[in-house]
């Protein structure tokens, strides 16, 4: 008699939905695309570095595509969004997560208007560009998912530097917004706010890797357990997923907890040293 297994094969929670993820060749973005694939969603990769991106979609399969696209440039999000529908047939989401970050954080004397500029221009209207595009292609659907890669320095003050906190300020507004408006043609519109993550460049080795987790794990609130790339990737999943199916114009702040702890009053009680 034949053997019958009760074991399924686990749930593929994305299966039939296709992506969007900018700045998908590196860092979170790069992340993000594995565990999109691997529950099942088909993938364009956006992003400006082109040798990366066609490398990760060469290595994901016919589940994954490369378009190049600078999210700054109207017309590049406008192709990108073309380009997703000729190849895949339709957009179910859309996560802008292209970005610039600090690499210094400078006093207000010390900064200068081209670095506001620049974070307006990236992680601002890149934002609101690939949401406006996605949203035209969403809405004759009455459904689809837009998210935002934001940040935990809106939650907490003087973690980031002020050209970042306004960029990303703006968008978890921009998000709300877009809430209300898009919620009308059943589009859901969320932020994922993650704490610390180390970027990935040619720089980072094992030493500077293991000194920053160290001080990642002592400033932070939950201890025993790094915070890593991963855990905004299959945030990014649920959000998009039938799971999240009601949840809209939220920040799903990923800080283990770091922005609601007033450590003052844990060091007065004596448990916190």
């Amino acid at each position: 008699m034949e053997e019958i297994s009760c074991v399924s094969a686990p749930k593929k929670r994305l299966e039939g939905k296709v992506a969007i993820i900018t700045g998908g060749a590196s860092g979170i973005g790069a992340t993000t695309v594995r565990i999109f694939i691997e529950n099942g969603a088909k993938v364009v990769v956006a992003d400006i570095q082109d040798q990366q991106g066609e490398e990760i979609a060469a290595k994901l399969g016919k589940n994954a595509h490369y378009v190049h696209c600078d999210v700054s440039k109207e017309d590049d999000v406008k192709d990108l969004i073309d380009a997703t529908i000729s190849k895949f047939g339709h957009l179910d989401v859309m996560y802008n997560n292209a970005g610039v970050y600090d690499v210094t954080i400078k006093s207000v004397l010390d900064t200068e208007l081209a670095d506001l500029e620049r974070k307006i221009s990236v992680n601002l209207i890149g934002s609101f560009l690939g949401a406006k595009y996605a949203a035209k292609a969403m809405i004759n659907n009455k459904k689809g998912c837009i998210l935002f890669t934001t940040s935990c320095c809106t939650k907490v003050a003087g973690i980031a530097s002020h050209t970042y906190v306004a960029s990303k300020y703006a968008i978890v507004g921009m998000c709300k917004n877009l809430a209300v408006e898009l919620g009308l043609h059943g589009i859901r519109v969320n932020c994922i706010s993650p704490f610390a993550i180390l970027p990935s460049n040619n720089i980072i080795n094992n030493e500077i890797k293991s000194r920053f987790e160290l001080i990642i794990s002592n400033i932070g609130n939950l201890k025993g357990i790094n915070h890593n790339k991963e855990d905004v990737a299959n945030a990014a999943v649920f959000l998009a997923s039938d799971e999240g199916k009601y949840l809209s114009g939220h920040n799903l702040v990923i800080d283990g907890g770091f922005s609601v702890v007033n450590p003052s009053f844990l060091k007065i009680t004596g448990q916190y040293t």
